[in-house]
């Protein structure tokens, strides 16, 4: 499964970022290898509509489930529109997470866990 991550640098020794549409990067990661790309986040200065342009952006990378810290309402919209799970997580190196995920220990996200706007710099 690829899985998107939101993270503050772009490697797998990263933090999670827990702003969705606001993080620094994206890591794309192929769970059963680890294998991974690295993309900064096209939506991270925009104006307004971040979490929906950075939703679109990691669709269109293939991207089947994201983990990050909360998803607002918008965000959540348009990623369970694309199909996608979405896992809540405290911030913790990527690593960890993957692990948690193929654990079962992540919480998945069913309705939005954030408001909108929370991540605005």
């Amino acid at each position: 499964m690829k899985i998107a991550l939101t993270t503050e640098e772009a490697n797998l020794d990263s933090a999670l970022d827990p702003r969705f549409g606001r993080c620094n990067y994206f890591l794309l990661v192929e769970t059963d290898d680890r294998s991974y790309t690295a993309h900064a986040n096209p939506a991270a200065g925009a104006s307004g509509g971040a979490g929906p342009q950075a939703a679109q952006f990691i669709a269109e990378q293939g991207a089947e489930a994201v983990i990050s810290g909360d998803f607002g309402p918008n965000a959540f919209r348009a990623l369970t529109a694309a199909g996608m799970k979405l896992y809540k997580a405290p911030v913790k190196p990527v690593a960890d997470l993957l692990d948690a995920l193929q654990a079962g220990a992540l919480e998945e996200v069913e309705a939005p866990s954030g408001p909108s706007h929370k991540g605005m710099r």
